[in-house]
């Protein structure tokens, strides 16, 4: 017989261990006898083989040669807690993710409590060994143990309890479904299948303009510089951003969390700026200034640290652990007191049907009577041509636009209106299809040359090629004179509602999408981004102005398109054209640039001026695009085939802004938010450069003053989109004042109309208006 002394010592490390979660009840000091003590070893000379380890046989073994010093309750109290922690679990095992974390926590009490027991039991402490007080002893520890307030182990709860928290799992993993769907769908969230609560949180503080690291550490994406306070891993640190108002609030306290582990830089590119007016960094936008170098220092109690680079707040590395900083609320710009800028709403694209009618009147009245509840100045409405002029030339009708534009008059609002000469449903954004008349597609497809044709000879239909200003095969008429003729009917048939000032601007469509650009980047031909577009000058009618000018060259030779230009996806070091230093800067390149940019420049001109004749003090508006990969290229090739002659050596704009100042029209550029694409990663692949293109293009409207309108191009919900907006249309450092004559949100739909996001759209409209708000932070 062996030492008891040496067994209780081992039982009890044994329980210290958590080896009572085996299968069987005695597993834990079966195992540990096997290994530990001969007898036990299997060994056939003391007749104990594996299969004859029962439950009761144990049990008579310790009788037996332990008997009346106390092992033997010992024993019982141990297996009846045993049995209460293993068998119990066998039956929770089906549960599986069903169980919730706030009864995990009770697991761990009850078995800790059990474990505690078996030590105190081990140590001698418990009671006498006699039978009454066993029994009396064990029955006071199953009703401790059953007893739900006792502190026991969860796992002896009723079953009923256990249905309960599975129906409550089964309809927390319902609603979760749900969400998850509905940001797939709606809000185009990349999440995966089995996305849970941190995915939901971490991709809406990515839209937020957070930045979320694997591990879980957020920060702001963009702030002022700051300066940490260099101290202990436990202490405070204070930074302190520079306001782009007038008045300075104290700086934020910050923050900081210990993130062990990480190790990776944050690391951002400066914005490249092309023009002359740079305004003062937004609070959201990148900051030179914080663009903190890594530097080893030394913190208060002589340990090693090292400052990386951050976006916002302050990160340190203290004994190889990360210490972030982070700032409880980003400051933002007080716009009250600034000048009124009117907001306007773009409706629907299919907001009247293809038989100009009303697609859904009662649905836009309430809409438009909410907008008008928080003081939207107005709405835009494309008037489309392949609508009021579908089936003959001449024959108009206007019906659905007038039951329309009484709705908006009768609740106070103003109108916006874009004649629009092009077909709507072949490009991004566009959820309806609307073609051009009838009656033109029937003469295109007797004579396809009045549309836009790439090298390939392939027809783009989207609008008509501007080679037929001038050539009368629209029926004895040109495409100016249709042009002149629909927006002249659309005058006489509105012009109580110019009378009394309810059309307040009147947008005429120049190109496809209504901007004044070649179509050299059309999805229908396979282009997708960033490709570099192709010239769209093929057509019999563009070769032959091209043929003319060829001519009065002295140079009848280059009467020729270029055919080094690539296709449509390439990229500018691909071709011999656009590549540095190719023939887009040799003699035969600037002259065809030259005239191709020319005839986009007089096109806009003509059409211009016969606008200015029918809407006389009206004011008239042209719309540019933003075209801003391959920017910070040497040819901008991109730009060029959009007919936009705007090399590195070259300002490819003002031509564009003075034939506008001719003409009193007001610039449309959907710029606002361009520069907000300075983060995505492909931009760096396309050496875009969104923000210098904005600058440029602003800077040549600002030189010949005229009026300047923008929209957002991208779609917009959140805070931060809307204060980068903001900072744009009403720059704070600009020493003459000037801001954006008006601003339209693109567009009216279910999903502004959201409660929250509906808030947001009121307060960015206050703001706009120049009205002060109460919550001016982030």
């Amino acid at each position: 017989m062996f030492d008891d002394r040496l067994l209780k010592a081992e039982i009890k490390a044994t329980a210290r261990a958590r080896l009572v979660s085996l299968a069987r009840p005695s597993g834990g000091i079966v195992a540990l006898l096997r290994r530990r003590y001969p007898p036990f070893a299997g060994n056939k000379s003391v007749g104990v083989e594996k299969e004859e380890f029962e439950e009761g046989k144990l049990r008579r073994y310790f009788q037996g040669n332990f008997g009346g010093s106390g092992l033997g309750v010992e024993w019982e109290v141990m297996d009846t807690n045993m049995q209460k922690l293993v068998g119990v679990s066998e039956e929770d095992d089906e549960e599986e993710m069903d169980v919730k974390e706030e009864d995990e926590e009770d697991e761990e009490n009850g078995e800790k409590q059990i474990a505690a027991e078996m030590m105190m039991s081990v140590d001698g402490v418990m009671p006498s060994t006699s039978g009454s007080d066993q029994f009396h002893y064990q029955s006071q520890r199953q009703e401790q143990v059953s007893n739900p307030g006792g502190g026991g182990a969860r796992r002896s709860r009723p079953l009923e309890e256990k249905e309960r928290t599975k129906l409550r799992e089964r309809h927390r993993r319902a609603i979760t479904a749900r969400i998850l769907a509905g940001l797939r769908r709606h809000g185009n969230y990349n999440l995966r299948v089995r996305a849970d609560i941190n995915d939901v949180i971490a991709a809406l503080a990515r839209e937020a303009g957070w930045v979320v690291l694997p591990d879980g550490t957020t920060f702001p994406s963009r702030s002022q510089s700051s300066t940490p306070v260099v101290g202990t891993s436990a202490g405070m640190t204070s930074s302190s951003s520079q306001m782009a108002s007038q008045q300075t609030p104290p700086p934020p306290t910050t923050l900081q969390g210990v993130s062990p582990g990480y190790r990776t830089t944050v690391e951002y590119n400066a914005c490249r700026m092309k023009g002359v007016f740079m305004p003062t960094p937004s609070p959201y936008d990148l900051s030179s200034t914080a663009r903190a170098q890594s530097s080893g220092m030394v913190a208060d109690d002589g340990e090693q640290t090292e400052r990386l680079p951050l976006i916002a707040g302050s990160m340190e590395i203290i004994n190889g652990k990360q210490i972030i900083g982070l700032p409880t609320k980003l400051p933002e710009r007080d716009f009250a007191g600034t000048p009124y800028v009117p907001v306007y709403v773009m409706l629907p694209l299919g907001v009247i049907n293809m038989k100009c009618e009303l697609a859904d009147p009662d649905g836009l009245l309430k809409q438009l009577r909410v907008l008008k509840s928080i003081n939207v100045d107005g709405v835009m409405v494309d008037c489309w041509w392949g609508i009021v002029e579908a089936h003959a030339p001449q024959e108009y009708n206007w019906n659905g636009y007038q039951r329309l534009f009484q709705m908006v008059r009768e609740l106070k609002l103003k109108l916006q209106v874009v004649m629009s000469f092009h077909e709507c449903g072949g490009n991004v954004g566009d959820d309806v299809c609307i073609p051009l008349p009838h009656w033109v597609a029937e003469i295109g497809r007797s004579n396809s040359d009045i549309f836009f044709t790439d090298k390939e000879g392939r027809r783009n239909p989207e609008c008509l090629s501007w080679g037929i200003d001038k050539e009368r095969v629209l029926r004895g008429r040109t495409a100016v004179e249709v042009y002149f003729d629909y927006m002249r009917s659309f005058r006489v048939e509105f012009d109580e509602f110019f009378e009394d000032g309810i059309i307040s601007l009147v947008e005429v469509g120049l190109g496809p999408c209504g901007e004044l650009r070649y179509p050299s980047c059309p999805v229908k031909h396979g282009w997708r981004y960033p490709g570099i577009g192709e010239f769209q000058c093929y057509d019999p009618y563009m070769l032959k102005s091209l043929r003319k000018a060829a001519e009065v060259r002295g140079h009848s030779f280059w009467a020729r398109g270029p055919d080094n230009t690539g296709s449509y996806n390439s990229q500018p070091h691909e071709t011999g054209f656009f590549c540095d230093g190719g023939d887009y800067d040799g003699y035969y390149g600037r002259f065809f640039l030259n005239w191709y940019s020319q005839v986009l420049v007089n096109h806009g001109d003509r059409v211009l001026s016969l606008a200015k004749l029918v809407f006389d003090g009206t004011c008239v508006a042209a719309k540019l695009p933003g075209i801003y990969w391959w920017y910070k290229t040497a040819s901008h090739a991109a730009e060029l085939t959009a007919g936009f002659y705007n090399p590195c050596n070259r300002d490819g704009y003002s031509a564009i802004t003075a034939m506008l100042q001719k003409h009193g029209a007001a610039l449309n550029f959907s710029c606002a938010e361009l520069h907000v694409l300075e983060q995505q990663d492909h931009l760096r692949e396309a050496l875009a450069d969104p923000q210098g293109l904005v600058w440029q293009v602003l800077n040549a409207a600002r030189d010949v003053s005229i009026p300047i309108a923008s929209e957002n191009a991208f779609l917009c919900h959140d805070r931060v989109g809307y204060n980068k907006i903001l900072d744009i249309v009403k720059p704070v450092n600009d020493p003459d004042g000037r801001h954006f004559a008006s601003f339209t949100y693109h567009r009216l739909s279910q999903l502004l109309m959201e409660k929250h996001n509906f808030m947001e759209f009121e307060r960015f409209v206050k703001r706009m208006h120049g009205e002060a708000v109460l919550d001016p932070q982030v």
